[in-house]
């Protein structure tokens, strides 16, 4: 009975320092090979390349959303949707479409339920319309929006920036233009992306 009791102990005392290691670059996180330009100024950037169909994204969404609540001010966080299909470029257009009506926030959550939880189709221009309709949003102005000629550019950008960042799945994060966070639990992610936060923030001091 003691061994049994010291094995668990050690056991214990392994997984605790596991989990309190220092994120290790190739491990958890990777260092890009060519960092890409920021576009937050004086802040450290965060970007989140989704999908609202990804039940991963759908997991790390409520931690993600605590965090950025809580973020430092310091810290700019951007949703960049990821566009890999044509399916996929219907909900790029959905995300810019209501940021450009200003509804982006009251929708983010109800796109999420959507796909992962109500299971609905959501995969092309009259289906989406349908459901913002349901969710108060004119239909004219977001048709308008969805279809209006500033919307292929920043589609087009979305594509260009997952392309420049080699982003191969979502969720996928990016830090200060130089580290790319992905495949890890969501728990972990949120821990990462504090820990590359940080780093982030003493290269720019030392930079000063």
């Amino acid at each position: 009975m003691k061994f049994i009791k010291r094995f668990f102990s050690i056991l214990v005392l392994l997984f605790s320092a596991q989990g309190f290691a220092a994120p290790q670059a190739g491990e958890n996180y990777t260092v890009l090979s060519q960092p890409q330009p920021t576009q937050s100024g004086n802040k450290i950037e965060v970007l989140e390349f989704f999908f609202y169909g990804c039940s991963h994204c759908f997991k790390l969404h409520p931690l993600l959303s605590a965090w950025e609540k809580k973020m430092p001010k310091d810290v700019e966080l951007t949703f960049v949707p990821a566009i890999f299909n044509p399916t996929w470029e219907t909900m790029g257009r959905t995300f810019y479409a209501l940021e450009a009506l200003g509804q982006r926030v009251k929708l983010h959550d109800d796109l999420y339920n959507a796909w992962n939880v109500s299971n609905m189709d959501l995969t092309d221009e009259a289906k989406v319309t349908d459901f913002v309709a349901q969710h108060g949003i004119d239909r004219k102005k977001f048709s308008d929006a969805y279809n209006s000629f500033s919307m292929q550019s920043k589609v087009t950008r979305a594509k260009q920036m997952g392309q420049s960042y080699g982003i191969r799945g979502t969720p996928t994060l990016i830090v200060d233009g130089k580290y790319l966070i992905t495949g890890l639990h969501p728990a972990e992610t949120i821990d990462v992306l504090n820990t590359l936060i940080d780093k982030a923030r003493k290269e720019r001091l030392a930079k000063r």
